[in-house]
């Protein structure tokens, strides 16, 4: 006969909650291993899933740039007088030829008549010369003056001829003088500042003493650069067809102007390795101002291409992969080469095929040759939200009972 134990109280309690903690074990263990309460061989992990599908990315540079006028003057008096009359606004639109500033003309009318008179007395003298050289050409021809003095009659009207055309160089240029007293804007635009007044003496050549600037606004420019590893493709598309700009000047308002690229410098500036281009906007409402700084995008060409969710790419050591679903349900991982990126698309150059469909949201989720779940967006957030709420209700009924315990 075996010898009886009697075992304590205290000892039969402690061996009781020992084979419930491994029945518990156990009992989980088995959960996992039938896939039931975690994420087992046969559970599902759901997704969000999108197409491969071919779209039209247009090929897009990035810039910030400057607005510039197309055309500026810088308009200042050709001569020294006092300003009698301004006949425009600062700040409004002028056109080509419109009388912009007045200076006091007397003086200069007074320079124009004493060079016409000069002419005029010259003019008589010579026609009364040339008379002479008639009258002694016939003489000379009798033998009734010397060969002499029908040589200097004629040289006296030679040099005579020649003072005529000086007179009237000096007209001309008092006529000239005369015009300037009357400043006429160069070209259209929009006019600025005017630091004079009437009546004060303006100088020319003076050091700052110009009068007004006047900016062409319609067409207008904006100068930008780009890195110097674009110059191929620049070259390359502007040789087959005008090249598109686009430029979203600052402010609440997004909508784009749109222009043409014009000019490419002839050389890169070796201290920034940039290329300074040029484009042209017909700024018909005058949404670009000189001076402003802008967004600058330049569309090179617009190709079709096979394009995919860029949330959908994953990096690893081994590069960038996307997890495609196949037939079946199951994911498979790809490598892929990425051409380049377009905003929320990304452009695949090889690695996927046009149809397929590829997990772009849920990668975590994702074992390469298990099975996943499609969801849409909504479904996925609401179920996201029902696990939180279900933790959250898991955790007030364990602080509940843990309340009602230490009752």
């Amino acid at each position: 006969m075996l010898p009886q134990i009697s075992l304590s109280p205290s000892y039969v309690r402690l061996l009781s909650i020992i084979s419930i903690v491994l029945a518990i074990g156990l009992s989980g263990c088995a959960d996992k291993a039938t896939g039931r309460g975690g994420r087992g061989a046969g559970s599902a992990a759901p997704v969000i899933a999108g197409k491969v599908e071919r779209k039209v990315v247009p090929l897009n540079l990035e810039a910030v740039g400057a607005v510039e006028p197309s055309r500026t003057a810088s308009v200042r008096s050709q001569v020294t007088g006092t300003l009698i009359k301004i006949n425009f606004t600062e700040g409004k639109d002028v056109k080509q030829g419109d009388i912009l500033f007045e200076i006091d003309p007397r003086p200069f009318q007074n320079s124009l008549r004493s060079a016409e008179a000069d002419l005029q007395r010259i003019k008589v003298q010579l026609g009364t010369a040339l008379a002479q050289v008639d009258r002694y050409r016939a003489l000379s021809e009798s033998a009734l003056v010397s060969q002499e003095q029908f040589q200097a009659i004629s040289d006296s009207a030679r040099a005579l001829q020649s003072q005529q055309l000086a007179s009237e160089a000096a007209a001309a240029n008092a006529r000239l003088q005369l015009d300037y007293c009357t400043i006429r804007s160069p070209l259209t635009g929009r006019t600025g500042n005017i630091p004079v007044h009437e009546g004060d003496l303006v100088r020319v050549n003076e050091a700052g003493g110009q009068l007004v600037s006047v900016h062409q606004l319609s067409p207008i420019n904006v100068t930008f650069s780009v890195p110097q590893q674009y110059f191929g493709a620049l070259v390359r598309y502007r040789a087959s067809g005008a090249i598109k700009v686009k430029v979203i000047p600052p402010g609440t308002d997004e909508q784009a102007e749109e222009g043409e690229l014009i000019f490419m410098d002839n050389t890169v500036d070796p201290s920034t390795g940039t290329l300074k281009l040029k484009a042209a906007f017909p700024n018909p409402q005058h949404r670009l101002w000189p001076g402003q700084f802008a967004t600058v995008t330049v569309t090179l060409a617009a190709p079709e291409a096979l394009t995919v969710a860029s949330s959908a790419l994953q990096t690893s050591q081994a590069g960038q992969h996307v997890y495609v679903i196949l037939a079946d349900k199951t994911a498979e991982l790809r490598p892929v080469i990425v051409e380049r990126l377009a905003g929320p698309l990304a452009v695949i150059a090889k690695g996927l095929s046009e149809g397929e469909t590829v997990v772009v949201d849920g990668q975590l989720r994702v074992i390469p040759g298990k099975p996943v779940e499609i969801k849409t967006a909504e479904g996925a957030s609401g179920a996201a939200d029902g696990k939180r709420t279900k933790a959250g209700g898991d955790k007030a009924k364990s602080k509940k009972t843990g309340s009602d315990t230490s009752k």
